[in-house]
């Protein structure tokens, strides 16, 4: 065990943030913190790295652990370039070298009396210096600097002119090369482009240390994470396996505490109204029956409704004209600005019912592609053509469609004036705006909160056609579950710009990738782009930019329903594993809380025996996921 949070309580004024929070985390878990924005992670993450007190309970390590920590936001002040800043973390191998050049000088002039110390304590700093890596620091600091996107001409800027975001990366680099046993990291991904993103997931599933992570990004954690920390009503609760396994358990959960609550709502109205009729009845035999049943129901622990249903958008996107089979067709499309040319030669049919990514570096084109499908910008070349009763519906990533001087209920009016205002507000309560919030001004409003706005306008729109340019930004991970689960059940039309990878994997069926020169077609989600994107790259590569028309054909359609009947077949199969998954887990849990205890952690004999149960148990439920993970 490398860390024990025991009972950690904080709060803010009359705000309880932590309360009797408890786990333990073994070395070498990959761990992601998960919660709603201020159910106090980076508070826990604070306590743990001791640069905030809890208010009760105490935080538990073995004695010479380091800690590292990244915060989301770093104020880097240093007058180094990029690179000498991060030889600060080699510090040790430094001063090593130094102390080695200085032993072999004093070799040189030693007498023989002398040379035979000199010469041990020499062999004892080059065993060391071997140890550390020394003869390859050089190479691993302009590795991770690559990883993280900083040219070789970047090596030598002032930290000083950097930017909040550079400075971000900088600190990470830095604290990735100092390799501590316990790394905590607060949304470590805010600053990286997809590259940059794939590199840290594959430097930190080869990192030999302890992690922590808060990340909204949930492909980031399915990549690295064996363990799912949830924070959620000032409690916590632990979940074995990566993103999305916690997720799935936790909308079984969901369900089962949901229909709890229903089912002992019914029961509370029934015996509600048998006690008001009891009462009119207006006898003193009914009059007693209805007191004792009404003293039985005050009696009975009322299940709360669950937070989530309580606080989750009410999202249902339908179109309410059908449109033609044939949705979009471009053909020899390009455009330029000045003497810049942003893409060429694109072509592309969309069809009723598809969900379509669309991918590629920043500066391809992608918003500048959909300004053109919507008229707002003129191509310079090519064909956009929209099908029979296609009606478009944007979802712009800037909110330039929102009045700043409107309140919320104004601007519905204004886009919808037939709707009357108690309409409006149960449009609007839907997506979490309530109470007075419906009189807030747009330009008062979070960027998570225009987005929100944003989309309850789409839903009131006649679309059949949505054009989505970044919809999760800002989204906690809630409201992505609910607006992927709409996208899923939406019978139009989606085409999408998103950098979420998790997003893309659970709506897209189709993912077109934009590139100077043309448009790479996939069938299939982000899983199956990049098992085919190193192939279909060389390709396109040997067509040297020709045209590429990208069309979906009966094979590929085909393939796909056979691919569904497949998945069919196998749902019996997961559900006997995701059974027996739970049983284990359930057994894990209980020796996980015994570990929690002082009278286990402090005898060695009952640890240890815990820990061996636990291990097997561990071994046992790798090899289940192993299995559910090929049926999925």
């Amino acid at each position: 065990m490398i860390l024990a949070c025991k009972n950690i309580s904080k709060s803010f004024a009359d705000l309880q943030i932590l309360n009797n929070v408890s786990f333990h985390i073994e070395k070498g878990d990959k761990v992601g913190l998960v919660g709603v924005n201020g159910a106090g992670k980076t508070t826990l993450f604070n306590i743990i790295a001791r640069l905030s007190t809890p208010d009760a309970g105490q935080i538990i390590t073995p004695h010479k652990v380091d800690i590292g920590y990244l915060s989301q936001e770093q104020d880097l002040a240093s007058s180094n370039s990029i690179y000498d800043e991060l030889l600060e973390a080699k510090k040790e191998i430094l001063d090593l070298e130094e102390s080695i050049s200085a032993l072999e000088l004093k070799m040189k002039q030693a007498s023989n009396e002398d040379l035979h110390t000199l010469m041990k304590e020499y062999a004892i700093q080059q065993e060391t210096f071997e140890e550390l890596n020394g003869y390859a620091y050089q190479s691993e600091i302009k590795g991770v600097l690559n990883g993280l996107g900083f040219s070789v001409a970047d090596h030598d800027k002032k930290i000083s002119t950097l930017s909040g975001g550079q400075k971000t990366r900088v600190s990470l680099a830095k604290l990735l090369l100092t390799k501590p046993d316990l790394l905590l990291l607060d949304e470590p991904t805010n600053h990286l482009d997809v590259n940059a993103i794939q590199w840290l997931e594959g430097y930190i599933n080869n990192y030999s240390g302890t992690l922590i992570i808060i990340s909204h990004d949930r492909y980031f954690l399915d990549k690295i994470v064996n363990k799912i920390i949830e924070i959620e009503n000032t409690k916590c609760t632990v979940y074995n396996g990566n993103y999305s396994s916690y997720a799935h358990k936790k909308m079984v959960e969901r369900e089962i505490n949901y229909k709890n609550y229903i089912n002992q709502q019914r029961e509370i109205e029934k015996q509600e109204a048998v006690i008001e009729k009891l009462r009119a009845f207006n006898r003193e035999k009914s009059i007693k029956r209805a007191r004792s049943r009404e003293k039985a129901l005050n009696k009975v622990e009322r299940i709360h409704k669950p937070q989530e249903l309580n606080a989750k958008m009410d999202l249902e996107l339908e179109p309410q004209q059908i449109s033609g089979n044939d949705v979009l067709s471009i053909n020899n499309l390009s455009k330029s600005f000045n003497e810049t040319k942003v893409f060429e030669n694109i072509a592309l049919d969309i069809k009723r019912g598809e969900k379509i990514a669309l991918i590629g570096n920043n500066g391809t084109g992608k918003t500048t592609l959909f300004k053109i499908i919507l008229d707002e910008l003129k191509a310079d070349a090519g064909e956009v053509k929209l099908g029979s009763k296609v009606k478009c519906g944007y979802f712009d990533q800037e909110y330039t469609s929102l009045n700043e001087n409107n309140n919320l209920i104004e601007e519905i009016s204004d886009a919808y004036p037939t709707l009357k205002v108690g309409t409006i507000r149960n449009i609007l309560a839907a997506f979490l705006f309530v109470g007075d919030d419906v009189f807030k001004k747009i330009a008062q409003l979070s960027g998570g909160e225009k987005g929100r706005l944003s989309l309850a306008k789409l839903m009131l729109s006649e679309a059949n056609f949505l054009l989505l340019d970044e919809p999760t930004n800002h989204l906690d991970i809630y409201s992505k579950e609910i607006l992927e689960d709409a996208l899923k059940s939406y019978s139009g039309t989606a085409f999408f710009i998103s950098h979420d990878r998790y997003f893309i994997n659970k709506t897209a069926n189709r993912i077109l990738e934009l590139t100077p020169t043309g448009m790479i077609n996939y069938i299939g989600n982000y899983d199956y782009y990049l098992e085919k994107k190193e192939a279909l790259s060389n390709v396109v590569n040997n067509q040297h930019g020709a045209v590429n028309k990208v069309t979906s054909s009966k094979n590929d359609w085909l393939k796909e329903k056979e691919e569904q009947a497949k998945q069919r077949k196998q749902q019996t199969e997961l559900k006997n594993i995701e059974l027996k998954i739970q049983t284990l887990e359930n057994k894990i849990e209980a020796i996980d809380a015994k570990l929690c205890l002082e009278e286990v952690y402090t005898d060695h004999i009952q640890l240890k025996e815990l820990n061996d149960e636990k291990s097997t148990l561990d071994n046992e439920l790798i090899h289940l996921y192993e299995l559910w993970e090929d049926l999925l």
